[in-house]
């Protein structure tokens, strides 16, 4: 059962749904963007909306950034060479069986 939970960034009270089991890391979360939106507004100078979106578009580009690592794209590039291998051996055993279908 969802319940609500009573938040506050830059000092602005939010209430938001949350699961009893979510409700420290939600706390976390909170505290850390607070933190983000505050670091943002003294760089920036800015409030409200606009320091948001900044906010938001700053953590979107660390979590890609993140995600996005020489590791990660090995790894995409090594999958998408598999794939084209198997693509390739799928060609083949297609070929190979119409010829054989040929023969009967």
């Amino acid at each position: 059962m969802s319940a609500t939970l009573e938040v506050k960034l830059l000092g602005k009270d939010y209430r938001v749904a949350c699961e009893p089991a979510e409700r420290e890391s939600l706390l976390a979360a909170v505290a850390f963007l607070d933190g983000r939106l505050k670091e943002a507004g003294e760089k920036t100078k800015g409030s409200g909306e606009r320091l948001a979106v900044m906010a938001a578009l700053n953590l979107a580009h660390e979590l890609l950034t993140e995600k996005n690592t020489p590791a990660d794209l090995a790894a995409v590039l090594e999958s998408e060479s598999i794939q084209r291998r198997i693509d390739l051996i799928e060609a083949k055993l297609d070929e190979s069986l119409a010829q054989q279908e040929q023969l009967f």
